[in-house]
C-alpha cells in the first residue's frame, strides 16, 4: 500500500474522551479569578452574534422572503460562538459536558464542578447583560440597528409554553455538548470553524434557547420594548439554563462517557 493510500490517523473515541477529561481537569483547577475573567470575555464576545443578527434584520427590512432572512440571520448568529470557542474563552454551555466528564471519571469533585459552573455562568450572564445594554443604547444611535430588530430576535425565544421552552433548551444544550466533543475530535482550525458554524447555525435557525446568547437577545428586547417584561427575561433564563444543563450533561457527558468506558471493558 502506498503512503497516499494509508488510512488517515483519526482520533479514537477513547482518545477524544481522554483529551476531554484532561481539558476539563485543567479548567476545574484554574484559579477563580482567571475563570471569571475568561467568562466575562466570553459573555461579551458572544454578544456579537445577536448584534450582527440585528444588523442583518435591519438591512433586510422585509425586502427578502422569510426563509432567506431566517437563513441570513442564523449565519450571523454563529459569529459570537466562533469568537468565543476558537478564542478559548469560558462558555457555560460547553462546560455542561467538558467539566462534567472528570467528575464522572472520579478525578474531580462535584464541589469543583459547582464552583466552575457558578463562576462561568455568572461571568457570562453579567457580561452579556452589559453588552445588551450597550447595544440597545449605542447601535440605534449609530444608525446600524432599528430597535424593532431586538423584539424580532427575542419573540421566537419566549413565545412558547414553559415545557416547550425547557425542551428547546435541552436540545440546545445537547448540541453544544456535542460541539465540545466534536471540537476535540477535529484536527484543524478550519474543521473547528466549520463545526462551530454548522452546529450553532442549526441552533439559530431553529430558534433553540441558548442561555448565554439568548441572555443578550432577550434582555435587549426587554430594555428596548415595553412588550417584554423582566419576568419574561427571568423565566427564559431559568428554563433555558435548566434545559442546557440537562442536554449537555445527560445526552452528551453521561452517554459519551458511558459508551466509551463500557466499550473498554
Amino acid at each position: 500500500m502506498s503512503e497516499s493510500d494509508a488510512p488517515l490517523d483519526k482520533k479514537s473515541k477513547t482518545d477524544i474522551l481522554a483529551a476531554q477529561i484532561e481539558e476539563g481537569l485543567d479548567e476545574l483547577e484554574r484559579p477563580a479569578g482567571a475563570l471569571f475573567l475568561s467568562a466575562i470575555s466570553a459573555g461579551l464576545d458572544i454578544g456579537f452574534g445577536p448584534f450582527f443578527m440585528a444588523v442583518v434584520l435591519t438591512l433586510v427590512g422585509g425586502a427578502l422572503s422569510e426563509p432567506v432572512t431566517r437563513l441570513l440571520v442564523a449565519n450571523a448568529y454563529t459569529f459570537g460562538f466562533v469568537f468565543v470557542i476558537l478564542g478559548r474563552a469560558e462558555l457555560f454551555t460547553e462546560h455542561t459536558t467538558l467539566a462534567v466528564l472528570p467528575v464522572l471519571d472520579g478525578r474531580a469533585s462535584v464541589r469543583k464542578l459547582a464552583r466552575l459552573w457558578g463562576l462561568v455562568y455568572i461571568g457570562n450572564v453579567l457580561a452579556g447583560a452589559v453588552f445588551a445594554a450597550a447595544m440597545v443604547v449605542l447601535a440605534p444611535t449609530y444608525g446600524i440597528i432599528d430597535p424593532t430588530a431586538f423584539e424580532q430576535l427575542a419573540r421566537p425565544l419566549v413565545a412558547h409554553p414553559p415545557l416547550v421552552l425547557l425542551m428547546g433548551g435541552v436540545l440546545a444544550g445537547w448540541l453544544m455538548g456535542l460541539l465540545s466533543w466534536l471540537i476535540t475530535a477535529a484536527d484543524s482550525t478550519i474543521a473547528r470553524i466549520a463545526l462551530v458554524w454548522l452546529v450553532t447555525m442549526g441552533i439559530g435557525i431553529a430558534h433553540l434557547p441558548h442561555s448565554i446568547a439568548g441572555n443578550v437577545e432577550v434582555l435587549a428586547a426587554v430594555l428596548s420594548s415595553s412588550a417584554f417584561g423582566v419576568s419574561t427575561y427571568a423565566d427564559f433564563l431559568l428554563l433555558a439554563t435548566a434545559g442546557n444543563v440537562v442536554g449537555g450533561t445527560l445526552f452528551v457527558a453521561l452517554l459519551k462517557y458511558g459508551y466509551v468506558v463500557r466499550g473498554e471493558e
